[in-house]
Order: structure tokens, then C-alpha cells, then sequence
């Protein structure tokens, strides 16, 4: 089990630097200012380039399969990254999942065969699954599919860039050791995205005949139990303070994006819109309306002048569905 001690360390160290690392980019973005998007590039094209040079220069024998498995690694690699509009936050954890990859393929690769690339592979998946839902629990940083998506094809970039520069006895031409730990490690892997998605990306339609609805992780008797909880709560201990190390508030998160839904129709000049979504806070989170934030000390209530102000520029509004839900969220089993 030696062998691991590496990979899993790294694996460790990815997930539980979850909290700070958005932070490192936002104040490096800060003191950099202009220079933060070209320092970011370098950052992420030097490694890539210098793996690839020293692969490219360590390859002696076996070639036209070595070869072929780095360019697949890097065409895979940078299509993805244009094709999904990879950020620099993002692209750097391509980068992180990519070596990964490779140190989990030097654990895995006395298995040869399909073993040495699947384990690997599957070990980053499991591995990304985890981060993203770690990401969810707490606050300030999001975690969904996509991002899982991403790690696994970063992993598998990884995985092809180390059969190039390190490939097992054998490479293909052995079938490698009949065991059922891939099986065991995929099923794992697949177990765990399953439970991160239904935890994450299925919801309610919650539904309101004045309204229209919207899409919640909970249903309308949940979000009635969470408002007259927060509303005791809240009187003495408002949410003033974003704490990184801390479960995050779902609840909070969900009518603090109807409220930004609702504040951005309201600068867009679409009354209609603006007057559901407040609609939908005074009806499902108004506590959140009556105390200070962290993301507003002033609170979120429309004052009763604001409120007339948008009523009379509303006539008879059609019953809509609202968009605020920023990530994808699935109703299943999916309603008439």
C-alpha cells in the first residue's frame, strides 16, 4: 500500500484546499489586475509543456504507440478546454486532475493491461466526486456534474500522457492480471457520482398558481419548515458572516439567488419578473427579507414604496417558471 501513499496525499491535498484556493486566485487576481489572466495562462501552459517535452524526450522504444497516446492526451486535452470555455480556475484543475491521474497510474500499473489504464482513471473520478460534493457542503465555492466531467477527462488526459512517458512491462502486447479490483474501483466510482447527482442536481418543482413556480431542492412543505425555522434563528444570529470552514446554509444560498434574480430584472426594466421573484422570497423565504446579510447589511425587503412602484407597472402578470437556479437542477420522477 505504499505505493498509494502519494497519490492519496495529493488527492487529499486537492479536496481539503477546496476552501482556499478560489480565495488565492481572487487576491492574486487582486495584486496582479491586468497581468493575473496572461501570469495564469503561463502558469498553466508551462507545466503542461515541459511534461510533454520531457515525455516526448524519454521515449525510446515502442514509439508509433507512446507517441500516439501523448498527442491523443494533448488533442483531448486542449479540445476540451476550448470546446467547454475552461476558465483559469478551471483549467488549473485540469491540470491538478492530470497529474493525478499519472500518480495513480504509478500505483496501479503493476496490474498491466486494461487495468493499469482504467484503475487510474476511475480512482480520478472517484477522486473528483468527492472534491465537487466537498465543495457543495461548504459555502463560497460550488460544486456539480460538469466539474466532475471535467476532472474525468483530465484524469484520462493524465492517464494517456503516463503510458507515453512511463508505460507498464509489456505495454499492450499483455493482457495484464485477471482481478476483479477494476470492476470493484469502477463500480465505486459510479456508485458515488450517482449519489453526488441525486444529492446535487434533483430537485422539486415548486409550484404557485399566483407565481408560476420555480425549481428547489426542496419541496414547498420543506422550504415552509426551513422559513419558520430560519425566522426563530435569524432574530438573534443573522447570516452577517460567510464562514469558509462551515456546512453551507442551502436554504440561505437559494433565496439569495431569487434575490439576485429579482434585483437584475428590476435593472433590466422587467417589472414582471422582478415582481415573481419577490413574490416567490415573500412567500417561501421571508425571513431572509426581514435581517441583514453577509451579502447585504441593509437586508433584501423592498421598502412598501418600491413595492407599489413595481405593482403599478404590472398588469396581470402571466404565471411563469424562474430561472434562478444557477446550476441544472432535475425534477425526477418528472411532473405532468
Amino acid at each position: 500500500m505504499s505505493r498509494f501513499a502519494v497519490p492519496l496525499t495529493a488527492a487529499a491535498a486537492i479536496i481539503l484546499s477546496a476552501p482556499f484556493i478560489q480565495q488565492a486566485f481572487t487576491a492574486a487576481d487582486g495584486a496582479l489586475g491586468p497581468y493575473f489572466r496572461p501570469a495564469g495562462i503561463a502558469a498553466t501552459v508551462l507545466p503542461i509543456g515541459i511534461a510533454l517535452a520531457m515525455a516526448a524526450v524519454s521515449i525510446r522504444d515502442r514509439r508509433l504507440e507512446r507517441y500516439g497516446a501523448l498527442v491523443a492526451s494533448l488533442a483531448i486535452g486542449a479540445s476540451y478546454v476550448v470546446i467547454d470555455a475552461l476558465s483559469f480556475a478551471e483549467s488549473f484543475h485540469f491540470v491538478e486532475y492530470g497529474l493525478l491521474a499519472w500518480l495513480f497510474h504509478r500505483a496501479w500499473r503493476t496490474h498491466g493491461g486494461a487495468a493499469a489504464i482504467l484503475l487510474p482513471l476511475f480512482s480520478g473520478v472517484m477522486v473528483g466526486t468527492l472534491d465537487e460534493w466537498f465543495q457543495w457542503f461548504i459555502p463560497i465555492r460550488a460544486g456539480e456534474a460538469r466539474d466532475i466531467v471535467l476532472n474525468g477527462v483530465a484524469s484520462g488526459c493524465g492517464v494517456l500522457c503516463a503510458i507515453a512517458t512511463d508505460p507498464w512491462p509489456g505495454f499492450l502486447g499483455r493482457p495484464g492480471r485477471q482481478s476483479a479490483i477494476p470492476l470493484l474501483v469502477g463500480g465505486g466510482a459510479l456508485g458515488l457520482f450517482v449519489l453526488f447527482f441525486l444529492a446535487v442536481h434533483v430537485g422539486h418543482d415548486v409550484r404557485e398558481a399566483e407565481i408560476g413556480g420555480f425549481r428547489s431542492r426542496y419541496t414547498s412543505e420543506e422550504l415552509s419548515r426551513l422559513a419558520r425555522d430560519r425566522a426563530v434563528r435569524w432574530r438573534t444570529e443573522p447570516p452577517l458572516v460567510q464562514r469558509r470552514l462551515s456546512r453551507e446554509d442551502q436554504y440561505l444560498t437559494e433565496g439569495l439567488w431569487h434575490v439576485q434574480q429579482r434585483n437584475q430584472a428590476l435593472s433590466a426594466g422587467n417589472a414582471a419578473e422582478a415582481w415573481r421573484e419577490n413574490r416567490i422570497l415573500e412567500q417561501f423565504f421571508s425571513p431572509l427579507l426581514g435581517v441583514p446579510t453577509y451579502a447585504d447589511p441593509r437586508g433584501h425587503a423592498w421598502s412598501a414604496e418600491q413595492r407599489r412602484e413595481v405593482e403599478v407597472q404590472v398588469i396581470a402578470p402571466a404565471p411563469m417558471m424562474s430561472d434562478a437556479y444557477p446550476y441544472p437542477l432535475y425534477v425526477w420522477p418528472a411532473g405532468p
